[in-house]
């Protein structure tokens, strides 16, 4: 038996493939032209998003972290994900779209949308409990 077989008959964790621009940013790139050059990078909105709301730009953090969230989910399904299941923190490739989830939740209770934070927030620990708690460190 594999330790990462799911013995609860739930759905495979989904891996992402590489992010365009992942290395980009490892090196130093700035996320702004990195978004502009591989707009489908969640990592790339996540980290415009986080820098928005570290300046007081609540409401361009939420943006950046919506475009990057979506593109994320668009990524997820391509990669099979039917909608539930891991999405695993410990997957590098996955951490551009749970850092846009978890930016989506933190500017969403921001400007007052309780909903939203409550559904972000329940996403994101349902994907990968690891990385909720990481990024709410």
């Amino acid at each position: 038996m594999s330790i990462h077989q799911n013995l609860l008959g739930g759905p495979a964790p989904t891996h992402l493939p590489d992010e365009p621009g992942r290395e980009a940013i490892a090196v130093g790139t700035p996320a702004v032209e990195v978004a502009a050059a591989h707009p489908t990078s969640s990592l790339a909105w996540a980290i415009l998003a986080d820098d928005a709301f570290a300046a007081g730009s609540t409401v361009e953090s939420y943006a950046y972290a919506r475009t990057g969230y979506h593109r994320g989910l668009d990524a997820l399904r391509r990669a099979g994900w039917k909608g539930h299941g891991p999405v695993p923190w410990e997957h590098e490739p996955n951490r551009g779209f749970l850092r846009a989830l978890h930016a989506l939740a933190r500017a969403a209770e921001a400007i007052g949308e309780k909903e939203e934070y409550e559904r972000c927030s329940t996403f994101l620990r349902d994907s990968s409990p690891t990385a909720a708690d990481t990024l709410s460190a």
